[in-house]
């Protein structure tokens, strides 16, 4: 059983850092995930951010973040939408839990424009299209 684990981590291939000079460092197996996850994302125009796990944000911080005001945060946090800590006098928020209603909010926003365009769909299905209603409210009354 030895000689199998040995000749495993003699002959089994490990991901390597190559600089531009061609040296190589071996990178753990986890590394090189995260790694074609960043290239695979950066190649789809997305942006990268590093933070350390557990990063906690101040309100103002966590407003800028999700792009509202810091009053309308308070509300989100207040009303149970997104967790906080209240260490002192002042609330912290986890940025996991902002990524978390993040996505959950552009979930519940796509489930309201697929409703909105079912809707549509229907309304159009019963009163007809746009272009047909206007060449009816044009047509001379009787």
């Amino acid at each position: 059983m030895r000689e199998l684990e040995a000749h495993l981590a003699q002959n089994s291939s490990q991901a390597a850092l190559v600089d531009p000079t061609g040296e190589a460092r071996p990178i753990p197996e986890e590394i090189f995930r995260i790694l074609d996850q960043v290239t695979n994302a950066l190649a789809a125009g997305k942006g990268i951010t590093v933070v350390p796990q557990g990063m906690t944000m101040t309100t103002q911080q966590a407003a800028d973040f999700l792009g509202v005001s810091r009053p309308t945060l308070v509300r989100l946090l207040e009303s149970g939408a997104i967790p906080f800590e209240q260490p002192g006098r002042h609330r912290r928020v986890r940025l996991h839990d902002l990524l978390d209603y993040q996505q959950s909010f552009s979930a519940q926003r796509r489930e309201a424009l697929r409703d909105l365009a079912r809707a549509n769909l229907d309304a159009t299905e019963k009163t007809g299209s746009p272009s047909q209603i206007q060449r009816l409210s044009e047509m001379p009354g009787e």
